[in-house]
C-alpha cells in the first residue's frame, strides 16, 4: 500500500481502506457515465457538422480548428470508456486499488481532452456566430472557467482539506 501511495501521489480515502471494494469504486463509475455522456453528445454534433451544406464555407482555419477539435472529443471518449473496456476484460478485478488507480488516471486524461474540446468547439461556434475577435475572447472565457471550476478549484479544496 505505501508504494502504491508514493507512486501515485493519490492517497486512499478511509471509505477505501476500510471498505476497497465498496461504494467508492461505485462512486467513480456514476462519474465516468455522466462524463462519457456529455463526450458523446458533444461528439455527435461534431460527427454532423461536417455534412451540413454551409460547412464547405468556414474559412480553412476553422476546418483546422474542428479537427482539433473532433480529435479531443473522441480521444475523452476513448480515455473515459478505458475503465469500462478494461474493468470487462480482466473481470473478476484482482486488485481493486489498481483499478482504481487507473481509472482515475484515465479519467483525468480523459477530461484534459474534454476541456480542450469544450474550448475550441466555444471558439468553432462563436466565430460562425459573432466573429473572430468575440471567439477567441469568449473561448478564452471558457478556457479560465473551466481551468478554475475543473481544475484548480478542486485542488485547493484537496489542499484546505487536509490542512
Amino acid at each position: 500500500m505505501e508504494d502504491l501511495n508514493q507512486k501515485t501521489n493519490i492517497e486512499p480515502t478511509k471509505e477505501d481502506l476500510e471498505n476497497p471494494e465498496g461504494r467508492s469504486l461505485n462512486d467513480m463509475l456514476q462519474e465516468l457515465r455522466i462524463l462519457l455522456q456529455g463526450a458523446q453528445v458533444l461528439t455527435a454534433f461534431l460527427v454532423v457538422l461536417p455534412f451540413n451544406q454551409s460547412f464547405g464555407k468556414i474559412h480553412p482555419f476553422e476546418k483546422w480548428v474542428f479537427t482539433a477539435t473532433f480529435l479531443c472529443s473522441i480521444c475523452s471518449m476513448v480515455f473515459f470508456s478505458a475503465p469500462a473496456a478494461h474493468h470487462r476484460l480482466i473481470r473478476p478485478l484482482i486488485n481493486r486499488m489498481t483499478f482504481k488507480l487507473f481509472a482515475t488516471r484515465m479519467i483525468l486524461i480523459g477530461l484534459l481532452f474534454l476541456s480542450f474540446a469544450l474550448i475550441l468547439v466555444t471558439q468553432l461556434v462563436v466565430w460562425q456566430v459573432l466573429d473572430t475577435t468575440t471567439s477567441i475572447l469568449v473561448s478564452t472565457f471558457v478556457g479560465i472557467l473551466i481551468l478554475f471550476i475543473w481544475w484548480l478549484f478542486p485542488l485547493f479544496l484537496k489542499k484546505r482539506v487536509g490542512d
